[in-house]
C-alpha cells in the first residue's frame, strides 16, 4: 500500500459508485474478517466495487494479492500492512488513503495491531469477473 496522491479523484469515484449502489449484501472475508458491498459497477471489461472491510483486533486478511488495484480509506483504527519481505510498507492511521497495486508481485497482509476494530471503505478496480483477492501462503514472515 501507498500513500495516495490524489485523495479527491478517489473520493468522486467512491461518491460516484455510492449514488448508484443497489442493495448492500454481506460476504465473509479471512478469519474474523468481514466484508460487506455498498456499490458495484461495470464498465465495459472492468469492475468497479465499493466494500466496507472490518478487521477485528488481533486479525489480519491473510496473505494474498489483487488481480487489479485497490483504493482505500481508513474510517476507523489503524491498519498495519506488510509485503512479501515481511517489512512493514506502511502504518494507516483513521484518515489515511491506501492504495494496493495489482498482481501475484504483490503479495500482502493487513493486520489490526490494536484493540479498536479497522474499519474500511475499499475501492476495488478489477477485470470482469475476478475474484476480490487471491490466496498466497505465507512468504516465511512470523506472522500472518
Amino acid at each position: 500500500m501507498r500513500n495516495l496522491s490524489r485523495p479527491g479523484t478517489i473520493g468522486a469515484a467512491l461518491l460516484a459508485l455510492c449514488l448508484s449502489a443497489g442493495p448492500a449484501s454481506a460476504t465473509p472475508g479471512g478469519p474474523g474478517v468481514t466484508a460487506k458491498d455498498i456499490a458495484r459497477i461495470t464498465v465495459g471489461d472492468t469492475d468497479h466495487i465499493l466494500r466496507e472491510i472490518t478487521v477485528p483486533p488481533g486479525q489480519g486478511t491473510g496473505w494474498h494479492y489483487h488481480d487489479g488495484t485497490l483504493y482505500g480509506r481508513v474510517e476507523q483504527g489503524t491498519l498495519s500492512h506488510f509485503d512479501a519481505t515481511c517489512a512493514s510498507d506502511g502504518v494507516y492511521p483513521k484518515g489515511s488513503s491506501i492504495e494496493e497495486p495489482a498482481g501475484a508481485g504483490h503479495v500482502h497482509v493487513g493486520e489490526n495491531r490494536g484493540t479498536t476494530d479497522v474499519v474500511l471503505t475499499v475501492l476495488y478496480v478489477l477485470p470482469h469477473g475476478a475474484p476480490f483477492s487471491q490466496d498466497a501462503p505465507n512468504p516465511g514472515c512470523p506472522f500472518g
